[in-house]
C-alpha cells in the first residue's frame, strides 16, 4: 500500500491502463505537456508520447465529438474537461451520440469512452468553476456516471470506468483532491497523505461499477451521500451522537439501490446529502426510490440537504454549501419526528 492523493491515484490508474492496453488515449486542454490543471495526467505524454496523451483546442464539443469517433473504431479514449462547468457544450456529443451509439446501432458499436471532470465547490470558484452537474448524466439513459470520495476509490473506479464497453461520466470533487474535507472551512485540513484514507493498493486492480460502500454502520438513520459529502456527513454524524449509517454511493449510475433499501428498512430513517442545487437534484431521485421501496419502514420523511437554488455564490461559499450545521439541523428534524 502506498499513501497517494486523489491526484495522484487517478494518475496512477491512467498510467497503468495506457501501460496495459495501447487502445488508451488521454487528451484535453493542457493535458500533455502541461500535465493537467490539476496535474492529474503529469508524465503521461512523456512516457507514452504525444499520439496517446495530447493537448487539444480550447473545444469540448471538438474533444467529445472526437472521442466518440475514436470510440466507434476500437480506441478507448479518456478524455478531460478541465472543469464540469465546462461541459455543457459538449453536451449534445455526450447525450445525442456517446450514450446512443450501442441502441442506434442495435449493438453493432459501442462506446468506451471515459469523461473525466473536476466537478464541485468548497475552493472559492465562484458560479464558474464550483457546479456540480451530475443530475443532468443520471437523467440519460446509456451514460453510466461516478463520483469517488477516495483516493483507493478514485483509482479502483477510474480503471473500471476505462475498461467499461460504454460511456462512463467520471466526476472528480476537486475540494477532495488533496485531502479529505469535513466542512469545517477555518478549521486545518489533514491530507491525503497523512490520512488513513490516503492508502492506495499499488499495481493494477478495480472497483466495479455499481456497489456502494458503507463508510459507517449504525441502526439509528441512514445517510445517503456522495464525493465530498461523504466526508461532511461523516463529520456531521460524529457531532450530533447519532448512530448512523453512512453510505458513499460511489456510482449514482448504474445505483446499488440493493445496498440503499436494506440500510433504510433497517434504520427507518433517512437523509440525502450532496452539493448540487436542490430542485431535480439527484437526491429527489433517491428520496422517490427510498419512498417507493421503504414506504412502510419509514419512521420520519425523507429529507434532503444540498446546495440552494441559486448560481453558486463566490461571496456566500459557506452558506451555500452543505456543511455539518445544516446536516445536523436535518439529521436531529428526522429523529425527532414521528410519522
Amino acid at each position: 500500500m502506498a499513501h497517494m492523493t486523489m491526484i495522484e491515484a487517478i494518475q496512477n490508474a491512467l498510467d497503468i491502463s495506457m501501460g496495459r492496453d495501447e487502445k488508451v488515449v488521454v487528451f484535453g486542454e493542457d493535458v500533455g505537456y502541461f500535465g493537467g490543471v490539476f496535474r492529474c495526467t503529469a508524465g503521461l505524454q512523456k512516457k507514452y508520447g504525444k499520439s496517446r496523451c495530447f493537448d487539444t483546442p480550447i473545444s469540448e464539443l471538438g474533444i467529445v465529438g472526437a472521442a466518440v469517433g475514436m470510440a466507434a473504431y476500437g480506441l478507448k479514449p479518456c478524455v478531460e474537461i478541465q472543469f464540469a462547468d465546462y461541459v455543457y457544450p459538449a453536451y449534445d456529443q455526450i447525450v445525442s451520440e456517446a450514450a446512443r451509439l450501442r441502441y442506434r446501432s442495435a449493438g453493432g458499436f459501442t462506446c468506451p469512452l471515459v469523461v473525466r471532470m473536476p466537478a464541485g465547490g468548497g475552493i472559492y470558484g465562484g458560479q464558474t468553476h464550483s457546479q456540480s452537474p451530475e443530475a443532468l448524466f443520471t437523467h440519460v439513459a446509456g451514460l453510466k456516471t461516478v463520483v469517488p470520495s477516495t483516493p483507493s476509490d478514485a483509482k479502483g473506479l477510474l480503471t473500471a470506468a476505462i475498461e467499461d464497453p460504454d460511456p462512463v461520466i467520471f466526476l472528480e470533487p476537486k475540494r477532495i483532491y488533496n485531502g479529505p474535507f469535513d466542512g469545517h472551512h477555518d478549521r486545518p485540513i489533514v491530507p491525503w497523505k497523512k490520512h488513513q484514507g490516503g492508502q492506495v493498493e499499488e499495481g493494477y486492480y478495480k472497483i466495479p461499477l455499481g456497489q456502494a460502500a458503507i463508510r459507517r454502520p449504525g441502526k439509528a438513520l441512514t445517510v445517503l451521500a456522495y464525493g465530498t459529502m461523504v466526508h461532511v456527513a461523516l463529520a456531521a454524524v460524529e457531532e450530533a451522537g447519532v448512530d448512523a449509517e453512512v453510505i458513499d454511493l460511489r456510482t449514482l449510475m448504474p445505483l446499488d439501490a440493493k445496498t440503499i433499501m436494506q440500510s433504510v428498512k433497517k434504520t427507518g430513517r433517512c437523509v440525502i446529502v450532496h452539493e448540487a442545487t436542490q430542485t431535480s437534484g439527484f437526491g429527489a431521485e433517491l428520496a422517490a426510490q427510498v419512498q417507493a421501496e421503504c414506504f412502510y419502514h419509514l419512521e420520519a420523511p425523507v429529507t434532503r440537504v444540498a446546495g440552494w437554488d441559486t448560481p453558486y455564490p463566490h461571496s456566500q461559499e459557506w452558506d451555500y454549501f452543505p456543511g455539518p450545521a445544516r446536516i445536523i439541523r436535518a439529521i436531529t428534524g428526522v429523529m425527532e419526528s414521528v410519522q
